[in-house]
């Protein structure tokens, strides 16, 4: 038994640390959060003894506790942890701990179960800790109804309301951070002080969407991308999900507040008969002592970590949507592909338009069959002549929708996801298709796995472009919440065409950036962060998208002088500079470059080859600055050997220049040779002359020590708006270094002499 009496388990791994109590009626959270080191009695009883509050004027009769799976017995007044009914009764969960395993596993880390009973709601409960290898909790609900816990029971089934994770926060957290957006604005940023009550943001889309609150983070005062204590939380689901931060007046036990959530679940959506079971999605938690960007990595190394994580080297994509839209014309398409191959694409995804009927967004989804009057040889010609340039071939599909335009709308208008009173209105022109229902389900999943067969599809981009409303199928004889079951079979369609065609990519795109969470990258390998290819809007989304996914899993694409999405006007090195930095890609017409913007984009696809091997795994870091019209963020080689920072300025400011800047993340005892990439071109200036160390940095480079590029800050060139400029930091090796001096001073002697 662990910890001698067993009352107290623990994990712990990367600098953290989760402390439960288990020698009450339902554990407690003492402490998760920074690595408490190892429990000796000492501690555990110190733990144990603070973990009792005050008894409050006005209260229970004896001490509030915040339990795992807190409920008004315990005097908990906040949200729960468990809501529903059964019938109407059954409104007061009681679950008692029935028994639990430890298992630390020996590189750190570990599994903690916890199995309750619940006599009053006729329930068995489990609740799993998982804390990994690099620091990051899961936590694991489900429920199963066993009426055999309470005889008295009717057999009415119970009505699940909620199942959700709580885990306490400390009084020093005192700040929140979430997101909101809209299409081609995703995850934009808030910070809001955490005020006595709820805030409670529920995503109620049929997915994350485009407001996602996406990681909810909780921290210290002041909290940045390199400071600050900072507590976050991630729903890992598709679906629709909750997520909270909530302070009561008496606390939370011998905390302030708590921080969870868990799938948002429509009235009558989950009806547990004797014997089912519901199993909640993961709640992802991280801490981090170092900011956001200290929790960012270890997200970043968790799903890096796994197995199907994409090992390869990420090709360049090319992606026709924004190049030629619904005009699938083969000699167009075909000067695209050879353009493509000319500056160094290696994977060219066909778009939308592709199939029967789809000659706009207004008729076709759901007839996923090659459009013979515009492809009279099918997909064979182009498909073939893609990898006889020896690139991928990538297929664009809307599997989840339906057009009532369609054949298969017409000949199955019950498979329309939707109450049978009637339809409401469409959304993008189209509806959502019931791939719940089996027959639904097997028809789109057999056309899609028959034509990545018949054109050895390599990558498929999977999109998803409207919201779900009014989501109920057509079950057991009546309408039936369906957004649970929708999103269930989604994954399992996935993974059914993954493991029929080993080596298939898929890329999941919603609208853009309307579903980038945890569940859904469990099976793709790519994410479109948003259909907005406009870099100033595009840097500060991925900017923000990489706070949970790395840069190696986020599509970034080159669009066209003019954004098709803003029509903002910006430079071709600007754009090329802020598709470089995660997956990049393209999207403009290159049948209409010229020879000069070729030749600039082929230099790109070789710088992005050259510096792919530490972009897609090196640590993402950020500067905090003051000004917010420019930003400094960076990758930094795993071993320190190298870092590539970019430097962006949005819009004008008041300061003239910037005065020193320090560079994140790099070693103060090391040596740099610091260089301003310009194979794309200078960056514009708003300034006379820069900084004396840049001239340097352009010819061939400047030596420069650790401690003042990391600790002191150097000043950095005044860019005009719409402006970026690429840094490449190498580690010198300092013996090596002596030696180029010598050398150096053995040439200066002779040319003197």
């Amino acid at each position: 038994m662990p910890n001698g009496d067993g009352a107290v388990l623990s994990l712990s791994a990367a600098g953290t640390s989760l402390v439960l109590d288990i020698s009450g009626r339902v554990p407690s959270i003492l402490h998760w959060g920074a690595d408490i080191g190892a429990l000796e009695a000492a501690t555990v009883d110190a733990l144990r003894t603070t973990a009792i509050p005050a008894l409050l004027n006005n209260s229970p009769d004896v001490a509030r506790v915040m339990t795992v799976w807190p409920t008004e017995l315990d005097g908990w007044s906040g949200t729960p942890a468990q809501e529903g009914n059964a019938a109407g009764t059954a409104t007061t969960p009681r679950p008692e701990l029935d028994s639990y395993t430890h298992e630390p596993a020996a590189d750190g880390g570990g599994v903690i179960t916890l199995r309750f009973v619940d006599r009053v709601s006729a329930l068995r409960g489990e609740q799993r800790f998982t804390l990994d290898a690099f620091g990051v909790l899961g936590i694991d609900l489900s429920v199963v109804r066993d009426l055999a816990l309470a005889p008295d029971a009717g057999p009415a089934p119970y009505t699940l309301g909620a199942l959700r994770a709580l885990v306490p926060l400390p009084e020093r957290a005192t700040e929140l951070l979430d997101f909101t957006g809209k299409w081609c604005r995703e995850r934009a940023p808030q910070r809001l002080p955490i005020a006595y009550g709820t805030h409670l943001r529920r995503a109620h889309r049929g997915k994350p969407g485009h407001d996602s609150p996406y990681l909810l983070t909780a921290g210290t005062s002041g909290f940045s991308f390199g400071q600050g204590e900072v507590w976050g939380m991630h729903l890992a689901w598709s679906g629709e999900g909750e997520y909270l931060v909530e302070r009561l007046t008496e606390g939370a036990g011998p905390f302030a507040a708590v921080l969870g959530g868990g799938e948002a679940l429509h009235s009558g959506e989950v009806m547990l008969a004797d014997g089912e079971r519901y199993d909640a999605p993961t709640a992802v938690f991280v801490w981090s002592g170092e900011g956001l960007d200290g929790l960012a990595d270890r997200l970043h190394r968790r799903l890096r970590a796994r197995p199907a994580h994409p090992h390869s080297a990420r090709p360049l994509v090319l992606n026709t949507w924004e190049a030629v839209y619904f005009d699938h014309d083969i000699e167009r398409l075909t000067t695209l592909v050879d353009r493509a191959a000319q500056v160094g694409v290696e994977r060219v995804v066909l778009d939308d338009g592709w199939f029967h009927g789809r000659r706009g967004d207004y008729a076709g989804l759901g007839d996923w069959f090659v459009d013979r009057s515009v492809w009279p040889d099918g997909l064979h010609p182009f498909a073939d002549l893609v990898h006889s340039r020896d690139m991928e071939f990538g297929l664009w599909f809307e599997p989840e929708m339906i057009s009532l335009d369609s054949t298969l709308a017409r000949e199955h208008p019950d498979w329309v996801l939707g109450p049978r009173q009637g339809l409401g209105a469409p959304a993008r022109r189209q509806y959502v298709l019931d791939i719940a229902r089996p027959d639904a389900y097997d028809t789109v999943l057999e056309r899609v796995s028959a034509l990545i067969k018949d054109y050895s599809v390599d990558y498929v981009k999977w999109d998803h472009n409207r919201d779900l409303l009014e989501a109920v199928g057509h079950r057991d004889g009546g309408d039936r919440p369906s957004v649970r079951a929708q999103t269930l079979a989604l994954y399992r369609m996935l993974d059914e065409l993954r493991e029929r065609h080993p080596g298939l990519e898929i890329e999941s795109c919603s609208g853009g950036g309307g579903r980038v969470d945890l569940g859904i990258l469990e099976r793709t390998d790519r994410l479109w962060a948003s259909d907005c290819n406009d870099p100033v809007e595009r840097t500060r989304i991925e900017r923000w998208t990489r706070l949970l996914v790395p840069p190696e899993l986020i599509g970034s694409h080159l669009g066209a002088a003019r954004a098709h999405t803003t029509s903002r006007t910006t430079d071709l090195a600007f754009r090329l500079v802020a598709s470089l930095t995660a997956h990049a890609g393209i999207e403009m017409d290159l049948s209409t470059a010229s020879d000069a913007e070729l030749a600039t984009i082929t230099a790109w696809a070789d710088l992005y080859r050259e510096l792919r091997g530490v972009l897609h795994t090196g640590r993402v870091v950020n500067a905090d600055l003051a000004d917010d019209a420019t930003a400094l963020g960076g990758v930094i080689a795993q071993d320190g050997s190298r870092a590539l920072f970019t430097w962006t300025r949005f819009d004008t400011s008041a300061a003239g220049q910037s005065g020193r800047v320090r560079l994140p993340g790099l070693d103060p005892t090391a040596t740099y040779r610091v260089r301003v990439r310009q194979e794309l071109g200078a960056a514009s200036r708003h300034q006379g002359a820069d900084p004396a160390w840049v001239d340097a940095a352009i010819d061939g480079g400047v030596v420069l020590p650790g401690q003042v590029l990391a600790t002191v800050g150097i000043p950095l060139p005044t860019l005009n708006p719409q402006q970026a400029m690429l840094l490449d930091l190498e580690r010198l090796d300092l013996e090596r270094l002596d030696l180029e001096r010598l050398e150096l001073a053995d040439l200066n002697s002779e040319e003197l002499s």
